[in-house]
């Protein structure tokens, strides 16, 4: 077998890796659809759906439940997709959305909206996507010298994420008759979403990853590092600051509507690089459906694990992501 006929097999199980897992997500999605506080069977569900039954549970499940499982559909596809672009560009398997200021700055912009312009909240998620792009021209601000240097901007992300949290705290204080909701919100929680977070969202989230998905080919030689990218006449400097500003647009959107979730942009990259290679022609879509496929299962464990009782999905992924984290500096240090 020529290696030609090698490469078009490997290809091959890659494209099957991804629609087996877009199978696994609906079959997910339709399952988290079923499970809580009202339970119905699979049959009851589908019909209900196809049929566009609007009384009883199904009318309840397609107005409370629905929202909340697509918005966790979109939102870890999101944050999939920007944790892998900020990992190409910065070269760093650490590097995800919360690590380096980005979600900060959405939620320090999305909890000004909550306290002082509560009008606005509709739009959260798009005016999240300003404080996010402030925190990310920030961070390369500071870690700018000659070029980015992947450390530099980590470390640079380190330090405004702190900043930021603090500013978020201090504006807290400012209206205590929110702070309930706030603290919901700052957990990442899902519980609140609306049918207009999701139509806002879903057009943030495809217009995002259809800008990723054009940036595979520079992922790809980005990767290969600085000088031999360079080489073959890619402007470094120029392609990471695109490719950040969509991870940046990504990010926040989703912060704007879900909160802060942890983890999810660190975790699905390194998964999707072990299942299906380093190539980002298939890792950022398949980054996109493992991210959703991870949001909604932690979300459906975090409402029924401790019926009534609901633990926030931002927790459900700190609990998960915490030891993977610890997992990834431990390995490093080898």
């Amino acid at each position: 077998m020529c290696s030609s006929d090698l490469l078009n097999l490997e290809n091959n199980k890659k494209i099957i890796y991804i629609l087996v897992s877009i199978v696994a997500l609906a079959t997910i999605v339709l399952y988290s659809m079923k499970t809580g506080s009202i339970e119905i069977s699979f049959n009851e569900l589908i019909t209900g759906l196809i049929k566009n039954d609007n009384n009883g549970n199904i009318g309840i499940i397609k107005d409370v439940r629905l929202p909340r499982v697509l918005c966790a559909v979109l939102i870890g596809a999101s944050l999939g997709v920007a944790g892998t672009l900020l990992q190409a560009v910065m070269k760093n398997p650490l590097a995800d959305p919360g690590i380096t200021g980005i979600s900060s700055g959405a939620s320090l912009v999305a909890i000004i909206i909550m306290v002082f312009f509560p009008e606005l909240n509709e739009f959260k998620s798009v005016v999240s996507f300003i404080g996010g792009s402030v925190a990310g021209i920030m961070v390369y601000l500071i870690a700018y010298d000659k070029g980015f240097s992947p450390i530099r901007i980590v470390l640079a992300g380190v330090a405004i994420n702190a900043l930021l949290t603090s500013m978020a705290s201090i504006v807290t204080m400012f209206n205590g008759g929110v702070q309930n909701s706030i603290d919901m919100w700052l957990s990442g929680s899902l519980a609140t979403v609306t049918k207009s977070d999701v139509n806002i969202l879903a057009i943030c989230t495809i217009l995002g990853i259809s800008l990723a998905l054009m940036t595979c080919k520079t992922c790809n030689l980005l990767s290969l590092g600085d000088k031999t990218s360079k080489s073959l006449g890619v402007d470094t400097t120029k392609q990471t600051i695109i490719i950040s500003a969509i991870a940046v647009f990504l990010a926040s959107t989703s912060t704007g509507v879900g909160g802060v979730i942890s983890f999810v942009g660190l975790i699905v990259p390194h998964i999707a690089r072990f299942i299906i290679g380093s190539n980002h022609n298939y890792l950022i879509p398949f980054s996109s459906i493992l991210g959703s496929i991870l949001l909604v299962l932690a979300d459906t464990l975090g409402r029924t694990m401790f019926k009534p009782y609901e633990i926030p999905v931002g927790l459900v992924m700190s609990v998960i992501g915490a030891p993977f984290f610890i997992y990834l500096l431990k390995r490093r240090k080898r």
